[in-house]
């Protein structure tokens, strides 16, 4: 009996670890973001590196998506408190959001739904085989990216509370 619990003890120490290490981001605080280039929902080409001088949320989630769609309303506070906002040493604060999707209609109808009333969204309709979120290690949705004005990864999956605490400081 001991050597079955040990067993199961060992599975799920096992099964937290990997869960814990499936959630861990591929970058870290500091780290040069990845540049990617792609299409937006409206047909404009983007680059993510003519960005630079701004401070960018880089948010991957999707229609689909439980948390995501709870997470909608914060985003747009976010964006509508700070998209006219002076910053020290960037331009602006700009929303790149990610759609890890397979049906486009449901990606176009969840955007004006929810009012994700910024420009910048992009989905190669492949889901978690979307290329930026391979390039960007997405495990799991949603998952941001707070990205500087020189283009360095400084936040990742950071709060509402963060993010709003950290662009007020920012603000000039």
């Amino acid at each position: 009996m001991k050597a079955i619990n040990l067993i199961l003890l060992l599975i799920v120490i096992g099964s937290l670890g990997y869960m814990g290490w499936r959630k861990i981001p591929k970058f870290d605080d500091g780290q040069k973001a990845p540049d990617f280039t792609a299409q937006t929902f409206k047909g404009q080409d983007f680059t993510l590196s003519e960005l630079q001088g701004n401070i960018i949320l880089l948010d991957f989630w999707g229609s689909w998506c439980g948390p995501c769609l709870q997470e909608n309303p914060q985003l747009v506070r976010l964006y509508n408190t700070y998209k006219d906002v002076q910053f020290k040493n960037a331009d602006k604060f700009i929303m790149v959001s990610i759609g890890l999707e397979k049906k486009e209609d449901s990606w176009h109808r969840a955007i004006e739904n929810y009012n994700l009333d910024w420009p910048y969204h992009i989905s190669h309709l492949k889901r978690m085989r979307d290329p930026i979120a391979k390039l960007y290690g997405v495990r799991e949705i949603p998952t941001k990216y707070l990205i500087d004005e020189k283009g360095n990864i400084i936040g990742v999956n950071q709060s509402f509370e963060e993010l709003d605490a950290y662009l007020a400081k920012r603000a000039k």
